[in-house]
């Protein structure tokens, strides 16, 4: 019964036109290309060293705020965690039996930390603060860390400056198998 189905229905198909449509269109006729302003809206990565890095800067003092009312339900008053990662501590450990994986002890740049707030947080509303809200939650976590002062103030500039303390404990896959080489520059 099946298979009386299937050859019924070929040739209906074929006498519709539809393998001729495809081939001649080469695609399904729906849809259109994304203009650049819609790619440009998507496009927000940021690189290790700060490419990408938006205008804006955000004080440690103001991602204090920020953090009290968008972040610490989840991470802990002082970023020790929660229901979310723990943000703080950690130094010394990763090198233990049990390491702590902080943004100060084992994150290896610190414009990343601004990619994946801006991009990610608050969980409840994945890209709604504005770019000065992250850098100064950027600058309070790194505060928190031991890694900026109290009155420090962070923009693309500054943030890419920073030197994290575990960027040069990360190396290149020594499998055979793997066949990207690591990439410090150009990449």
């Amino acid at each position: 019964m099946r298979i009386h189905k299937v050859a019924f229905a070929l040739p209906v198909l074929f006498a519709l036109g539809w393998p001729a449509c495809a081939q001649t269109q080469g695609h399904y006729g729906i849809g259109r290309a994304a203009t650049g302003a819609e790619i440009a809206g998507w496009n927000i990565d940021i690189g290790r060293n700060g490419e990408n890095l938006p205008p804006g800067s955000g004080t440690v003092a103001h991602g204090r705020e920020v953090f009290a009312e968008q972040c610490s339900a989840c991470h802990g008053e002082k970023g020790e965690g929660g229901v979310g990662e723990r943000l703080v501590g950690g130094q010394g450990t990763i090198a233990t039996a049990k390491p702590i994986k902080t943004v100060g002890s084992y994150w290896p740049y610190a414009p990343t930390l601004f990619d994946y707030i801006r991009r990610a947080m608050p969980q409840n509303a994945p890209q709604s603060l504005s770019n000065d809200d992250v850098y100064a939650v950027s600058a309070y976590i790194l505060n928190m860390n031991g890694l900026l002062p109290p009155d420090a103030t962070l923009d693309a500039k500054t943030l890419s400056a920073i030197k994290m303390p575990n960027r040069d404990m990360f190396t290149g896959d020594p499998r055979p198998d793997v066949k990207n080489p690591a990439c410090d520059k150009g990449c």
